[in-house]
């Protein structure tokens, strides 16, 4: 949808090297531009993925294949994100294991009995 990325593109050009509030026309275009190249690439990854049934990230590795800067970046982010699963998965397995298991409570019957 038109729209919804201007802010995003504004902070992108401002950190680019572009003026704090970026002319309105120059950040329709870049969006323009975006979405015309993400739709493209949804199409042509969707096309791989019809011979499978299936859209896989070997699909979106295949289409960028020859753009040596953009699979680095995506094998990148795919690395990390592996790391931040594992780091979550020993954060929950510590948790896990400090829980003090529940003490068992004596109901008051129980305890007549006893004395």
């Amino acid at each position: 949808k038109k729209g919804l990325l201007i802010k995003d593109i504004k902070y992108m050009m401002y950190g680019f090297g572009d003026v704090e509030e970026p002319l309105d026309e120059s950040v329709d275009l870049v969006e323009d531009m975006l979405l015309e190249y993400l739709e493209n690439f949804a199409n042509r990854a969707m096309e791989c993925a019809e011979r499978r049934g299936s859209l896989k990230t070997e699909d979106l590795l295949y289409i960028i294949r020859h753009d040596e800067k953009k699979t680095a970046r995506v094998n990148e982010l795919l690395r990390i994100n592996e790391e931040i699963k594992e780091a979550r998965k020993n954060f929950e397995l510590d948790e896990a294991a400090n829980v003090a298991p529940p003490e068992k409570v004596k109901d008051a019957d129980n305890e007549d009995d006893e004395q």
